[in-house]
């Protein structure tokens, strides 16, 4: 008791497995209840209890769930009052997620409270009876656990509005869009499906008319200022949807489907998420007028939450509490990791030296380009080292940002191009990270796959590399100046791997990287590619190459990923024993990547990248600018 004096508790058999321990405070404060079973103390014990006196009567609060509990896992606690007043006791739970928090009155007087945290850290559990705090309250439970594993998706074009009118050009239109209340806000405009001129994201708060202004040059166009009328039925409203399929129990590792019908919502974007012990693959998998089927794979079984909104609301029944049955998938997770230091600042007119892996390339045609704030391109020099390490020197000659490309063939390497702050560099973070390289994107059993590193802008940090799949990973960093490190790994078992790259415990943008392992190649090795013209190539005019087995065996398969992100197969003619004639014909100007497989192994420098066209698309060239980059409000 809180004067030191012990209370002796009354202990009843209930004769069916169970006690009933009674004891009736006469202090307010910290009761402790130790229980001791044939001479050791019971799993718990000592149990801790609040008394408090409120309007004559005294009230206690106990259990577990006030003191703290694990992510994912249900955490209860029990508050006692006069017989007859559980409806007199008010409970809070306020802390870094929302919990749903169960409550069962009893006759005696008491209230049994239960909730799950799925998200760790502290939970102010607020009590009140006859609207006054008692003592000791807010109880601070601390939930400890593994981070939740989020996966999202977004899905805006139920919030697509078309104004009728056909415009081949969408590029110098600008649109701004006239509330019922008479606010001008910014509209994004974009060309339809059906080629009509429609508004990317119409999401009305209010009913009334909205006018649409559409100018080119400060003028309007054809039919300009639209008007579109917004009744009820209209306003976006997550109430009008339906949900159903797995949103109760699923299967880990398979596709679980759900059906979203938002006919009878409005207009409003529509957003899906699923966060739980591990991750989650989710993709959008048809749409069909209005109606919405979503395919997720949790990794792993456990508890996982859905959350489906529409037009910024949750939709009836959000969030969903989901079991996700089936096996474990056996993957396995391999983490390294490096502390980096904050990167001395270069001054304008010093050298610095940057090393770069780069494998399956020529050194006679690699190029690395610095571009300062001006648009001004200075060519660096760059010396061939052995196992395709690059060294590029590079010499600024102003203050400021500055962009670093490297390129072989014309073509920008997985990665480029690079920021480069010469002088004092400004704030860092994870988004900052830059990666590239062959191992990020396939990768070969037994064989080291690597990619480059770069951290110089990101600031000083914990910088890990993990690898998740079927089998343990050998994961290697090499430190290189400037703020460059090389990254390889080893793995002994084909499959899907994911590469998880972070700064201070924070996802790089892209990360985790998702890489097909392949098994080992074998005799993919000797295949070799003769005569392939990688650039002046023109659209539909036919592109052909020829591919020598030298003395391998096996079925021959050839594939372009064009820029818009197509795939097609190409022709493959038998010229002679063991020689074939490869053959594709171009659609669109751009890189293309062909990728060339022996019984479904890249054969040695696969994917071959070719330039159709004179330009390639160039992310060095794009500019952006505005106080917007640097901050802003809510």
């Amino acid at each position: 008791m809180p004067s030191g004096n012990g209370l002796g508790p009354h202990v009843r058999d209930n004769t069916d497995g169970t006690i009933c321990v009674e004891y009736e405070p006469k202090l307010e404060g910290r009761h402790e209840v130790q229980m001791n079973y044939e001479g050791s103390s019971v799993e718990g014990s000592p149990f801790s209890c609040v008394v408090d006196k409120i309007d004559n009567s005294f009230i206690t609060a106990f259990g577990t769930g006030l003191v703290g509990g694990l992510s994912g896992e249900n955490e209860s606690f029990t508050v006692v009052a006069k017989k007859g007043t559980a409806k007199e006791i008010e409970v809070k739970i306020d802390g870094p997620a929302k919990v749903d928090l169960k409550r069962k009155d009893n006759p005696d007087g008491s209230a049994n409270f239960s909730y799950m945290p799925m998200t760790p850290g502290a939970y102010n559990i607020n009590i009140k009876y006859h609207g006054k705090t008692i003592k000791g309250s807010p109880f601070v439970s601390k939930i400890s656990g593994e981070g939740r594993k989020r996966s999202m998706l977004s899905i805006g074009n139920c919030a697509e509005y078309s104004l009728k009118i056909i415009e081949p050009d969408v590029v110098d239109l600008v649109g701004t869009l006239k509330t019922p209340g008479g606010q001008i806000e910014p509209i994004i405009l974009k060309k339809m499906e059906n080629g009509e001129l429609g508004i990317a994201y119409f999401t009305p708060r209010q009913k009334g008319e909205y006018l649409v202004n559409v100018m080119r040059q400060e003028k309007h166009i054809k039919n300009s200022p639209f008007k579109i009328v917004v009744g009820d039925k209209e306003l976006g409203h997550a109430a009008g949807c339906t949900v159903h399929g797995a949103i109760n129990e699923g299967v880990a590792n398979k596709a679980n489907e759900i059906v979203v019908d938002t006919t009878h919502g409005g207009y409003g974007g529509l957003s899906f998420s699923i966060e739980g012990p591990h991750r989650s693959d989710v993709e959008c998998y048809k749409i069909e007028d209005r109606v919405y089927t979503i395919h997720y794979s949790p990794h792993e079984p456990g508890i996982y939450i859905l959350n489906i909104r529409f037009a910024d609301e949750d939709v009836p029944g959000s969030p969903f509490l989901v079991n996700i049955g089936g096996n474990p998938s056996g993957r396995v997770r391999e983490t390294v990791s490096k502390e980096i230091e904050t990167a001395e600042a270069i001054s304008p007119g010093t050298t610095a030296e940057f090393i770069l892996q780069i494998p399956g390339t020529n050194p006679f045609d690699m190029e690395a380009t610095i571009t300062d704030r001006d648009g001004v391109s200075e060519l660096c020099e760059v010396m061939d080292q052995e196992d395709f390490h690059y060294l590029i020197k590079v010499t600024p000659k102003a203050a400021g940002l500055h962009i670093i490309s490297v390129k072989h063939k014309g073509m920008h390497i997985s990665g480029s191009p690079f920021q480069f702050t010469v002088g004092q560099l400004s704030g860092g973070g994870p988004h900052k990270v830059q990666v590239g390289g062959p191992g990020l994107e396939k990768g070969e059993v037994g064989m080291p796959n690597v990619f480059n590193i770069y951290t110089r802008e990101a600031g000083a940090g914990t910088l890990t590399v993990s690898l998740e799949g079927p089998s343990n990973a050998n994961i290697q960093l090499e430190p290189r100046p400037y703020g460059f490190l090389g990254a390889k790994y080893v793995v002994t078992k084909p499959g899907m791997y994911g590469v998880h790259v972070k700064h201070n415990d924070n996802h790089i943008p892209g990360s985790p990287f998702m890489v097909n392992i392949a098994p080992d190649s074998g005799v993919a090795r000797q295949v070799s590619v003769h005569s392939l013209k990688d650039r002046g190539l023109s659209i539909d005019k036919p592109v052909t190459f020829t591919v020598s087995f030298n003395g391998a065996k096996g079925h021959l398969h050839a594939t372009v990923r064009t820029p818009s992100g197509g795939h097609t197969d190409c022709m493959i003619q038998d010229l002679d024993s063991g020689v074939y004639a490869v053959r594709f014909i171009p659609k669109e100007n751009g890189v293309h990547y062909v990728d060339v497989k022996l019984n479904d192994a890249h054969i040695p420098d696969s994917p071959f990248p070719i330039m159709v066209g004179s330009m390639a698309s160039d992310p060095a060239m794009v500019t952006a600018s505005g106080e917007g980059l640097e901050h802003g409000k809510c």
